[in-house]
């Protein structure tokens, strides 16, 4: 269980090449545009908090939460106002819309149950699911193509949830979905 689970140095996490291939800064411009005053946001699968930094420096109040125990005191140093915990995507220890954004940072495709994963994100948010994948594909950087998911294996599992696609964006490596409720 949970063999596709990032489990590499929290300070890779960090390596600035790795932060520009994610394009940080324009994921979390297009994950708000269109979206007015958003006050909370729950970051799955935080890491050491590198998109929660960016979010909360949008005065969102943001929580995060990550199955791995070490990431959370990691993240807890770069963003101190958040609220940390652990726990994974399929079963998210809180109430019913509880936040008005989800993101979820190279996680999808590492959940154990896809749908799950997604019928809990839509439980959780009110108004917007942002999901930053791999693209379906060989690439330089990232999982081997059998654990990338599909761009209609998301929509299918999304739309089941009660989600639907907003918009996809193709960035220079990755593949931003924007699902709205």
């Amino acid at each position: 269980m949970h063999e596709k689970r990032f489990n590499r140095e929290i300070e890779r996490l960090r390596d600035p090449d790795r932060i520009a291939r994610m394009e940080v800064v324009r994921v979390v411009e297009l994950v708000l545009t269109g979206l007015e005053e958003p006050k909370t946001l729950l970051d799955i699968g935080t890491g050491s908090g590198l998109f929660a930094e960016q979010f909360a420096a949008k005065g969102i109040e943001v929580a995060g939460l990550d199955a791995n125990p070490e990431m959370i005191p990691a993240a807890q140093l770069f963003v101190p106002t958040a609220k940390f915990r652990i726990g994974v995507a399929e079963k998210l220890p809180f109430e019913d819309n509880a936040f008005d954004i989800l993101f979820m940072g190279l996680l999808l495709h590492e959940v154990d149950d896809l749908e799950k994963a997604l019928s809990e994100a839509s439980r959780v948010v009110r108004r917007r699911l942002g999901i930053l994948e791999w693209p379906y594909e060989v690439g330089e950087f990232g999982p081997p193509l059998e654990h990338r998911l599909s761009t209609e294996k998301i929509e299918a599992a999304a739309t089941l949830a009660g989600l639907k696609v907003f918009q996809q964006e193709k960035l220079k490596h990755l593949v931003l979905y924007i699902l709205d409720k």
